[in-house]
């Protein structure tokens, strides 16, 4: 649940529209967020990094995203994740993806090296000792490139509520067509104080995790940074919510409405 919760959550980003004016993060940004199951229960936390690095002698942003179980939630249901991208630090394009996951005694440990060239996604399951070859769609997004590729690309000025864009993804070994809807402005109410936030509904598929196609939605604040703020996500069985809990290393000031 947690990944599906942290990850699933960012699966968005645009296509065909105007490049951002200012770039949206930078080296040594981080965030750290609570998880909370119904409303009540801790449930874990998760994390998100980014370090500039090289890959194959290209400037890349190297990215991390790490999500656990706490508390109660972890003796029942215990998660260990770790998700990483390198992406180019002017295109947002992936070069590599690695995922690495324990949940309840489920794991993966796969890595994706994507040829944007050639369009090809090398993909090594490290647990079933396999390599496999598949065909991608140009300009491909892995799961956590998206999130920086949106916050990056998406004019928010100019889109109207109501408004979808999507993009292709390539998870596992399968291309994906994700779907977000903006939804409008709004104005939350956080543990830091309330922010200007920007509202989308990504697109999920129905069944066994969310309760319907529209179960998540997410916050990111309405600036040049695009922080993540919160996401809420109507699953099976009760409800999963993260909050931004901490972060350093923003790239832009950071406006927060603090009250008297």
């Amino acid at each position: 649940m947690m990944k599906k919760l942290l990850f699933i959550g960012i699966l968005c980003a645009a296509v065909n529209v105007s490049f951002a004016q200012y770039p949206a993060f930078k080296d040594g940004e981080w965030f750290k967020f609570k998880m909370s199951y119904s409303g009540f229960l801790k449930a874990g936390n998760a994390t998100l990094s980014v370090k500039e690095t090289t890959y194959d002698d290209k400037p890349v942003f190297h990215v991390v995203g790490k999500g656990w179980t706490t508390g109660m939630i972890k003796w029942f249901f215990k998660v260990n994740d770790r998700y990483e991208s390198y992406f180019d630090k002017n295109t947002i394009m992936p070069y590599k993806f690695v995922r690495n996951i324990y949940e309840g005694g489920y794991t993966k440990d796969l890595t994706i090296e994507f040829d944007q060239k050639n369009r090809k996604a090398h993909v090594n399951d490290k647990k079933h000792n396999t390599k496999a070859v598949f065909d991608t769609k140009a300009n491909i997004q892995d799961m956590v490139s998206t999130f920086y590729y949106l916050r990056n690309n998406l004019d928010t000025d100019n889109l109207k509520a109501g408004e979808e864009v999507q993009i292709d993804i390539f998870f596992d070994e399968e291309n994906y067509g994700f779907k977000l809807k903006y939804l409008g402005k709004d104005r939350i109410e956080t543990e830091f104080g309330e922010i200007d936030a920007l509202k989308f509904r990504p697109y999920v598929m129905a069944g066994r995790v969310f309760k319907e196609e529209e179960s998540l939605t997410l916050w990111v604040s309405n600036d040049k940074n695009k922080v993540p703020l919160r996401i809420k996500a109507d699953l099976a069985v009760g409800s999963l919510r993260a909050d931004l809990e901490a972060f350093k290393g923003l790239r832009h000031p950071f406006k927060i409405h603090v009250k008297n």
